[in-house]
């Protein structure tokens, strides 16, 4: 064997060394020598047809897939400004003005009527985060909804928290329409009847179905004034709206 035919056969098995540490390399898992790709975290069991389960301090929560029928009791808090500004569980920026709220379970853009059981006062929210995550409070609420149910000085309250409208995309029968109504927006609430009454006038003026309605509030005697009739929460909600925008601030979503 000449000197040129020792050398192709030095290079062609210095080729095939080469190939075979190449494969061996590519066989091998893929984390740092001395080290193991970390498993995956342990997830319950996801019954079929649920939204996916998530994870907050450790305790996992499993949203429900409907939320027609649904109804509970419990304490409510609310969350503002370190807070305001910063995503929600649905990718959302989170807005303490808005009328929205967090639940640890219902779906993502339900709409929801909140009662103060201590005073009675009503709002109407778009659940768009996860939360509350503290032991016995079953919502959260925006700074302005709270402001509206009183609950910004005491930082809770008793509530009941009913589903009133399937949100958007919802996969089951009847989706994205509401569940029950009439609604009607109160613009104010007095013990003086005739500052009831002189809203009221001014409100006739200019909008429909203007009317003043007694509630009995903690043994004293309120008269709300309640304008218009809206057979569907987006159309009140556009109402809201309107009225705050033309400077009645107090303006909020009931069921008439």
């Amino acid at each position: 064997m000449n000197s040129v035919s020792k050398k192709m056969l030095a290079v062609v098995a210095l080729i095939m060394v080469g190939l075979f540490v190449f494969c061996l390399s590519g066989c091998s898992s893929k984390a740092p020598r001395g080290q193991q790709a970390p498993p995956s975290a342990p997830q319950p069991a996801q019954p079929q047809g649920y939204p996916k389960p998530y994870q907050v301090f450790g305790q996992w929560y499993q949203p429900i897939p409907n939320a027609k029928g649904f109804k509970e009791r419990g304490l409510a808090s609310w969350y503002g400004k370190d807070f305001h500004g910063k995503k929600t569980a649905n990718g959302e920026i989170y807005d303490m003005y808005a009328m929205t709220a967090a639940h640890k379970t219902l779906p993502l853009g339900t709409r929801v009527k909140v009662t103060n059981a201590s005073n009675n006062r009503e709002i109407f929210v778009r659940v768009n985060d996860r939360g509350p995550f503290v032991k016995g409070r079953i919502i959260d609420l925006s700074y302005t909804a709270a402001e509206k149910l009183d609950i910004i000085g005491p930082g809770t309250a008793p509530v009941i928290v009913e589903a009133v409208a399937a949100p958007p995309g919802a996969q089951y029968a009847h989706a994205n329409v509401y569940f029950s109504g009439n609604f009607t927006i109160q613009v104010g609430a007095f013990a003086d009847v005739n500052n009831a009454r002189n809203l009221a006038n001014e409100l006739d003026r200019t909008y429909k179905n203007v009317s003043i309605q007694q509630a009995l509030v903690d043994g004293r005697t309120f008269h709300r004034v309640r304008v218009g009739r809206c057979n569907s929460l987006e159309q009140a909600a556009a109402y809201e709206k309107a009225l705050v925008e033309a400077g009645f601030g107090g303006a909020f979503v009931v069921a008439d």
